[in-house]
């Protein structure tokens, strides 16, 4: 089973292995200092999975952004459906996002260079909040 980011990797270690800007409380974290170059882990993972984790890193990012109320935490690609993926983009269009405790539904689309390290195009969706009584049976923890 597929799982969302794992334990140990914090929203701030993976934009610092992106090479991305993570924003907390106004301030933003170290990863906007240097130049946006991937941490070699990230080039551990295989292509789809770097796809995958790049854009997924993306979609809590402008979440962040553009939800200041919203402090994306976890994010499942494949909560509600299976995304289409090919080799440098990904449609998930039954994804879900917590924030707060709480799961959110979400789409989104997402294009990435060639090597799954930089995101080309990325647009997104966030819909409701997800009863307790939608996760039974997906891959999201509750």
């Amino acid at each position: 089973m597929k799982t969302p980011f794992p334990p140990s990797l914090t929203t701030a270690r993976m934009a610092l292995m992106l090479g991305t800007t993570v924003a907390f409380g106004g301030l933003c974290g170290t990863a906007a200092l240097a130049a946006p170059r991937p941490d070699p882990m990230i080039l551990r993972l295989s292509p789809s999975e770097r796809v995958e984790q790049r854009c997924n890193a993306e979609a809590m990012g402008e979440i962040s952004r553009k939800h200041r109320n919203m402090r994306p935490d976890s994010l499942v690609a494949y909560a509600f459906s299976d995304p289409k993926m090919s080799e440098a983009s990904i449609n998930a269009p039954g994804a879900a996002v917590r924030s707060r405790g709480r799961w959110y539904h979400l789409s989104y689309s997402c294009e990435t260079s060639a090597d799954g390290t930089a995101v080309r195009h990325f647009a997104y969706h966030l819909g409701n909040p997800i009863e307790d009584t939608e996760l039974e049976g997906t891959p999201v923890p509750h």
